[in-house]
């Protein structure tokens, strides 16, 4: 199935220049739901991952179905001041500023393998701060899965050395 049919390129969002990739046309279409979760799920167990993690909002959507269909654990990863126990945190460089995500610190055992799952990998920013907090719980990132690469931003350079999984690329 050819994925890209089912993303919908929304011109100037959120703002001018920009080529906003909306995964929402995959979402609602359910075949291609699941072929891409299946997809993810395929990449999964060749990696041999125990636990998924993902960022919010997306790598929720995209994670949880994941985690469901091979019965393993989810870790969401959160922006501070959303999680209600205690938490590790990570700051991390935005275009503009910084940010910060938080997991709860109990939410990856050691020698867990993980598959972190998100939308998109652009900048490769939260998913780099997202494998420092899996590394401090003494988790293995034993790979990275996303439905769109944004080649041009060059996300992936920030991640050398992790197994990364694309679906799509732009």
């Amino acid at each position: 199935m050819d994925l890209k049919q089912y993303v919908t390129i929304v011109e100037d969002w959120p703002k001018k220049g920009i080529r906003f990739k909306d995964i929402s046309t995959i979402m609602d279409n359910g075949k291609a739901y699941k072929y891409a979760t299946d997809q993810i799920v395929k990449y999964a167990k060749t990696i041999d991952a125990d636990m998924i993690a993902g960022p919010e909002a997306r790598g929720f959507i995209i994670g949880c179905p994941v985690a469901y269909a091979m019965e393993l654990g989810f870790a969401p990863v959160r922006k501070e001041g959303k999680l209600p126990r205690e938490v590790i945190r990570e700051e991390y460089d935005l275009e503009y500023g910084t940010n910060v995500l938080t997991m709860h610190k109990d939410s990856i055992k050691p020698g867990q393998r993980v598959l972190i799952v998100d939308d998109l990998l652009a900048t490769g920013g939260t998913v780099e701060a997202t494998i420092k907090m899996i590394e401090q719980m003494g988790g293995i990132v034993a790979g990275c899965a996303f439905l769109i690469e944004l080649t041009y931003l060059d996300g992936r350079e920030k991640l050398k050395g992790y197994d990364i999984c694309t679906l799509m690329q732009y």
